[in-house]
């Protein structure tokens, strides 16, 4: 045990000396993991475990649980396995009901902390580290006894560090879920060359190899973290949950009716009346016989959603609306996002959108409630998918639920994208928006027909029997847990 606490003084002087020789953030973004370490290892040993621990397992996102489903699925898994989940995380948008309503899962919520908010940005970002460095250790040193603690990345400065240092003192084994490489998604705001870019970058590879295991989002990836990071990785896809599926005409109607309510693309033209019918711009329904159908000439229900992030590109379809309009059926566009959405390019399109005089192609940008948007994917025709991964590596989970509910999908292309979307079989690639526009045009030229390219595709999807969310996690990630219990942790 002295050993042990010896190995990770010296460890953590050490970054502590390598952070200071990089630079004066990076040294602040270590120093208070440093002080933290040193003083728990002078004053104690490492903490005793509790026998049941092994059933309690820490989920920690540092960011909104509620735009986190990933973690929310290991979080639903573990709790139908008898495991005991504290899930940790920002609570900014209303997590899903089913987390809400499960008795094994204890939500406990911490505070988005924002750092100083005068001075030079560099010094307001080392105290937003600093201040999250010792908010988060403080969560994990005071919950009870965990013998796992997943945790995802990105965001994962300072998490990453910090779960290491409180999983070495509390005997947890540490579990990163790779989704992707902060500091990719950081390079596009500043760059690849600057300073703090090569800073989390340098950070997440020294402190991703300190986990005991690790899971990641594609093959790519996992090749990625095996080659250039040293870390070995198992691949978990990305898959649909149950409440992914086809939506049946009734519940459709349903949420039509009431988006209808709020949103103007959702009501049936006002000069269309029909006697003990109740309309919307896509079905009715009769008053009578409670018998629901498709609207006659309805438009065509396209969908995508974003986070209004510099990494999807929605000119690209925007613009091509514009060039293919006259060619296209009666389409209505719904970009979904969340009131908590504030990305950087959110007002931009907003205004790029009101700019544009459209022929018979309404655009509207709903939030959702977390039960509604499956059934609204369930309801389209068309999925629309403008992410590129900053890193290359890791797939966009909006397909994934799009695929759930047998929905088509146009995607633009990037370099492991192959690994989910299958061209010509599930949907297509574009590559540039020229491409969109023609796919456009190609797959609406015989809307509502379901003999088209759209129709073979929903077709190949029902038929392909596609794996989901609780089938896939048993098969790669309780086989490790469950391992690693029976040969005790070697810590």
């Amino acid at each position: 045990m002295a050993d042990a606490n010896a190995a990770v003084a010296v460890v953590t002087v050490s970054l502590v000396l390598l952070g200071l020789s990089s630079g004066l953030s990076l040294s602040w973004a270590l120093l208070p993991v440093a002080v933290v370490v040193l003083i728990f290892v002078l004053a104690s040993g490492l903490k005793g475990r509790d026998e049941r621990a092994h059933l309690n397992v820490c989920v920690l996102v540092l960011g909104d649980i509620g735009r986190s489903p990933r973690m929310q699925y290991h979080a639903l898994s573990l709790s139908r396995h008898g495991y005991n989940v504290t899930l940790i995380g920002f609570l900014g948008t209303k997590p899903h009901q089913d987390i809400l309503e499960d008795d094994r899962i204890d939500i406990l919520p911490i505070s988005e902390l924002k750092g100083l908010t005068a001075g030079p940005k560099i010094f307001r970002y080392a105290s937003k580290v600093i201040f999250q460095t010792f908010q988060l250790f403080c969560v994990l040193m005071k919950i009870e006894d965990q013998g796992y603690i997943l945790m995802q990345n990105p965001p994962g400065l300072p998490a990453i560090a910090v779960t290491w240092v409180a999983s070495r003192f509390r005997g947890n084994q540490f579990i990163i879920d790779w989704h992707n490489y902060g500091y990719t998604i950081m390079a596009l705001t500043h760059g690849q060359n600057h300073f703090i870019v090569k800073m989390a970058k340098w950070y997440e590879k020294l402190f991703g190899c300190f986990s005991d295991h690790n899971l990641c989002v594609t093959n790519a990836m996992r090749e990625d973290l095996r080659r250039n990071w040293n870390i070995e990785a198992t691949t978990l896809y990305d898959k649909p949950p149950p409440i992914f599926r086809e939506t049946p005409l009734k519940l459709q109607h349903e949420l039509f009716i009431r988006m209808g309510s709020t949103y103007l693309p959702f009501r049936p033209s006002p000069d269309v009346t029909k006697e003990y019918m109740e309309l919307t711009a896509f079905t009715e329904r009769n008053t009578q016989t409670g018998a629901v159908m498709h609207s006659s000439g309805r438009p065509a229900l396209l969908i995508s959603s974003t986070s209004w992030t510099e990494d999807e590109d929605f000119s690209i379809l925007l613009e091509k609306f514009v060039e293919a309009g006259h060619r296209l059926p009666s389409l209505v566009c719904v970009i979904t996002g969340t009131p908590q959405c504030k990305g950087p390019q959110k007002e931009y399109y907003k205004k790029l959108i009101d700019s544009k005089e459209l022929q018979h192609i309404k655009i509207c940008t709903p939030w959702l409630e977390a039960e509604d948007y499956p059934v609204l994917l369930g309801s389209a025709d068309l999925g629309v998918c403008l992410h590129k991964s900053s890193s290359g590596l890791d797939l966009p989970m909006k397909v994934v639920d799009m695929f759930g509910c047998c929905l088509p999908v146009c995607a633009i292309h990037f370099q492991c994208l192959h690994e989910l979307v299958k061209h010509e079989e599930n949907g297509l690639i574009f590559k540039d928006s020229k491409e969109l526009s023609e796919q456009l045009k190609l797959l609406f030229s015989d809307f509502p027909s379901d003999q088209g390219k759209l129709g073979i595709f929903r077709k190949n999807q029902r038929e392909s029997g596609q794996q989901r969310w609780d089938e896939n996690w048993d098969q790669n990630v309780l086989p490790l847990i469950k391992d690693d219990h029976k040969k005790g942790f070697n810590l």
